[in-house]
């Protein structure tokens, strides 16, 4: 069976609204073919240039053309490797360590990482920062914060404050923020080629409360971030109105402006116009990926400034 066909049996309403958005055959294999396992190595903890040398003596590394402390790896069980547990390197998905490189944060900077868990940007974030400045690591699930916080204490993470809120919260915080992270919770469909249940268990009711639930963040982080400052909106899947019609959303109810985005990474043409909705054509400015651009998840990255003087 086609993967086209398999996507077609398990989902139907999901082959129909997507196949509206790309139909090709390479599309349909890449959604549900294995990811390729990836690392980022942790330089909180040792050069990367000594980390990478041990790797070498056993396994095969790839770079990620994108970022330079990640790599392919040719492990099936990362838990096995030694690296791993003590925080050298850590499993991190090579297309979700494009948000934390456009957002740039520098020693000594306050930064807020909205949806913070279970921690791989946050300490992507901590390492550019080389453990100065701080970090508001958020998630509204006690759970998750768990998860967030062993994760950070494994990556040696030390300018990092956990909390437990609503992302929404943050908002009264006005202009605070040098630089935010806002990696939305999402439908997650640049995730089925890890958990299939993405696939068998997506609705479109679950992409419009999604979408509601990223505009409010979003207006949320806008409102934190310092004149100045840059925001980074992201997410893991490829439906526009989780991502063009956020930012769009953004752009119409504030002055925020976008920039481009200069990575060495295959995209694709963002949307400008979808259901009868036109967008602004600042989206062009954002990176759109889906799976079969450079065989990873899909994800959707937007780099936001709030220009000088804004509100």
């Amino acid at each position: 069976m086609s993967a086209r066909d398999r996507i077609k049996e398990t989902n139907p309403a999901f082959y129909e609204r997507y196949s509206m958005l790309e139909d090709t055959d390479e599309f349909w294999e890449f959604i549900i073919r294995p990811l390729r396992q990836s690392i980022r190595v942790n330089t909180l903890k040792a050069p990367l240039d000594v980390v990478v040398e041990r790797l070498k003596e056993e396994f095969e590394l790839e770079p990620v053309p994108w970022v330079r402390e990640g790599f392919f790896i040719n492990v099936d069980n990362l838990a096995k490797v030694p690296e791993h547990s003590l925080g050298l390197i850590f499993g991190q998905e090579a297309s979700s360590m494009i948000p934390p490189v456009v957002l740039g944060p520098k020693p000594g900077e306050l930064v807020l990482d909205m949806a913070a868990a279970p921690g791989s940007k946050t300490g992507q974030m901590a390492q550019y920062m080389e453990n100065r400045g701080c970090i508001i690591a958020n998630d509204p699930k006690i759970s998750r914060a768990n998860v967030l916080i062993a994760n950070l204490n494994r990556m040696g993470v030390l300018n990092t404050r956990v909390s437990v809120k609503d992302g929404v919260y943050f908002a009264r915080f006005e202009n605070r923020f040098d630089r935010i992270l806002l990696d939305a919770p999402c439908s997650s469909v640049g995730m089925i080629r890890k958990k299939w249940r993405f696939l068998r268990e997506w609705r479109m009711k679950e992409v419009v409360r999604y979408m509601n639930i990223q505009k409010r963040l979003i207006m949320a982080a806008y409102r934190a971030l310092k004149p100045g400052g840059t925001l980074v909106y992201s997410t893991c899947t490829i439906d526009p109105i989780e991502n063009e019609e956020v930012v769009d959303y953004l752009l119409r109810k504030t002055d925020a402006r976008l920039e481009a985005i200069k990575l060495p990474v295959k995209t694709s043409e963002p949307v400008l116009e979808w259901e009868g909705r036109t967008y602004s054509e600042e989206l062009r400015k954002a990176l759109r990926i889906h799976p079969n651009d450079n065989d990873t998840e899909a994800f959707f990255i937007a780099k936001i400034v709030k220009p000088e003087g804004g509100a």
